[in-house]
């Protein structure tokens, strides 16, 4: 029996996820890695660190399966977006830490550009002007360190969103490895045109980028090459998948026709919507974005609201407040309360993302009072995930004309059933997750599955799909009316505090 791996490089850990042809997962291994805060604003990751976690959840993943790097038919890659990283081509080496999404430093930078520019950017590429994107970064890594700055002049600089940094390296790295992107990620970048899907030249001059140290664009879905037999697979497997993270999750959820929704909790938290071969240019604070490409058939588009942080805000609970010793912990602790006592949580700790768009924003806890208590804001942090993606939602709806009946979800808190069942009674919607909730892995999976034949088309993948937990709404939920006009509320102390 043949199998399909998935390289998950996400912005807290990287795991390797084993599926069989049922899209049942067989064996995973993850590790987490560093997060890298040089200063306020700045988020950094180091792609060393993460290259040998790479090669270590391989390793793991197969060993618990009993399985061989060529008892795999193919393996894809997806990941967390917009990171940007330079590295040497002939050492192999990065040449400076992985600038991470979350990441505000070029903001100055961006602010310099003429109307003309913006003009130009928020047309091509269906994006806001934000550093969350990988174009000023770039520019910041070749204006800022002289080790990128003398690697481009000497030819031997290479740039990439972290899809592009694991291909190079499983491929072969330094000894022929494949310089590559897939439309999903390149369109993260300010730097692709969404309609000819591919390197703009204007963007391009814009950022001050020469387009020889980008990777290729390809499709989302088709053969690239193959892994080197001497890396962490030990065999040469056919690398058949790329896919930036949401893009897998809806993919991994098959929201593959117009319409179709879903929200990815992890690290930050993405909503989706499919609108097919469609561009639709957003004048709502949301995004516009290649949603997948399968191999010679049409791109398929989507919009996007994407919220900085909301699993991210339950590790600042447990790592910066101590409040909790695990992730796991805060549903009991939030659920020890009836309420909230009062408090409302922004956590804006990198500006805030749709539908504001405002990088000068930062995090506040109102309303408290000296009965508050640690499951007040446990609890208050669980209400503020949920929000934030109504305000994304709402956005949606407006844009679209489309109201949502129900919303497919995946990730890290889809398992806290407190968190889902609040998402519900804020939004008046019923919440769904499938049976397998890596949706994003399987994404990625399917992808590279769909391009050697391992599945034999996209029908096969739907009959596939169970619901595995359905959270339904409470009628006329006070959180619904008066704790969201609350939360509104508290959201503007954020935007006011400068």
């Amino acid at each position: 029996m043949r199998y399909i791996g998935s390289l998950d490089q996400g912005t807290t850990s990287t795991r390797f996820i084993i599926f069989d042809e049922v899209g049942a997962i067989v064996s995973q291994h993850q590790l987490e890695h560093r997060q890298i805060l040089p200063r306020a604003g700045w988020v950094e990751h180091d792609a060393s660190e993460i290259w040998h976690a790479t090669q270590e959840v391989i390793r793991v993943a197969l060993e618990r399966a009993n399985i061989s790097g060529a008892d795999l038919a193919a393996v894809g890659i997806t990941n967390q977006r917009e990171t940007t990283l330079a590295w040497d081509r002939e050492s192999g080496m990065p040449l400076h830490n992985a600038i991470v999404w979350q990441d505000t430093r070029t903001q100055a930078f961006l602010d310099g550009l003429t109307p003309q520019a913006h003009n130009s950017i928020r047309y091509k590429t269906g994006l806001t002007i934000a550093p969350y994107f990988s174009g000023s970064k770039i520019n910041w890594l070749l204006t800022n360190c002289p080790e990128v700055e003398q690697a481009v002049k000497s030819g031997r600089a290479l740039v990439g969103t972290m899809d592009s940094w694991i291909a190079w390296k499983l491929t072969g790295g330094h000894n022929g490895g494949l310089h590559i992107t897939d439309v999903t990620n390149a369109s993260r970048t300010l730097l692709m045109d969404l309609e000819t899907l591919q390197w703009d030249e204007e963007l391009l001059a814009i950022f001050g980028i020469p387009i020889s140290i980008l990777p290729t664009i390809k499709s989302s879905s088709e053969i690239y090459g193959h892994t080197d037999a001497a890396g962490p697979f030990g065999a040469e497997v056919a690398l058949a998948g790329i896919l930036g993270d949401q893009q897998s999750a809806m993919v991994g959820q098959l929201c593959l026709e117009p319409g179709d929704s879903k929200t990815t909790y992890g690290t930050g938290n993405f909503t989706l919507q499919n609108t097919g071969e469609q561009i639709v240019r957003s004048s709502h604070g949301l995004l516009t974005t290649v949603c997948y490409k399968f191999g010679d058939q049409p791109a398929r588009y989507a919009i996007e609201g994407s919220v900085a942080v909301t699993g991210s805000a339950i590790q600042w609970l447990r790592d910066q407040l101590g409040i909790i010793s695990h992730a796991s912990e805060v549903e009991a602790l939030a659920e020890s309360v009836s309420d909230n006592g009062g408090v409302y949580f922004v956590p804006a700790f990198s500006g805030l993302f749709a539908p504001h768009w405002r990088s000068d924003a930062r995090g506040a806890i109102v309303g408290l009072t000296r009965a508050a208590t640690k499951a007040h804001l446990a609890r208050a942090a669980l209400e503020a995930i949920c929000y934030q993606t109504r305000d994304v939602l709402d956005a949606m709806a407006q844009e679209t004309g489309l109201q949502l009946t129900q919303m497919r979800v995946d990730g890290g808190i889809t398992a806290n059933s407190l968190c889902m069942q609040l998402q519900a009674n804020i939004m008046g919607i019923d919440i769904i997750r499938p049976v397998i909730s890596e949706t994003t892995a399987l994404g990625a999976a399917y992808a590279a599955g769909l391009a050697v034949g391992y599945w034999s088309g996209t029908d096969e993948l739907r009959g596939q799909w169970q619901i595995a937990k359905r959270w339904q709404a409470e009628p006329d939920h006070p959180l619904r009316g008066a704790g969201y006009q609350n939360w509104q509320k508290a959201l503007t102390r954020t935007l006011d505090w400068v």
